[in-house]
């Protein structure tokens, strides 16, 4: 049923939690999962960093992303499941809609997300990728809360 699993993933143990969970659906299954790091590299461009100094900015965030994702590449296959990944570069926006397009473009048979459960004015001022995924995505989408919110 979920043979195809996209899995959005930050480097949070949030982020954490949803792969392992990915995993675990992807082993029952036979699947395979796309790990997707969206890096917005709208920061790195405001003042008072010049061009040079966004050009540097913006390599680091490119190579955090990258050792993200290939941590990530590799928790997935020492579990024996299929791996693939995407860096993808955005510029202020939502990370949500480029997790959603990766979503359909492949396509895929579920979203699974960590998501930290934020309320009240910090998810306003924060915002929230999981809430924009499940209110916009075509496919079925798992939330798997952090620790901090999981009730016992």
């Amino acid at each position: 049923m979920y043979e195809k699993i996209v899995v959005p993933i930050d480097g949070s143990d949030t982020a954490a939690l949803g792969l392992a969970e990915a995993i675990k659906l992807a082993k029952d299954r036979a699947g395979r999962i796309r790990l997707i790091h969206v890096l917005d590299v709208l920061p790195a461009l405001s003042p008072p960093v010049g061009a040079a100094g966004a050009d540097v900015v913006i390599a680091q965030m490119r190579a955090g992303g990258e050792s993200i994702l290939k941590d990530a590449e590799t928790t997935t296959r020492n579990a024996g499941v299929q791996v693939e990944s995407k860096l993808i570069e955005e510029t202020g926006g939502q990370a949500g809609e480029h997790i959603l397009q990766e979503a359909t473009s492949w396509p895929a048979d579920l979203i699974v997300c960590g998501t930290h459960g934020r309320r009240g004015i910090r998810r306003l001022v924060l915002g929230s990728d999981a809430e924009y995924i499940v209110r916009r995505s075509p496919v079925p989408v798992l939330l798997v809360p952090s620790r901090q919110t999981a009730v016992p």
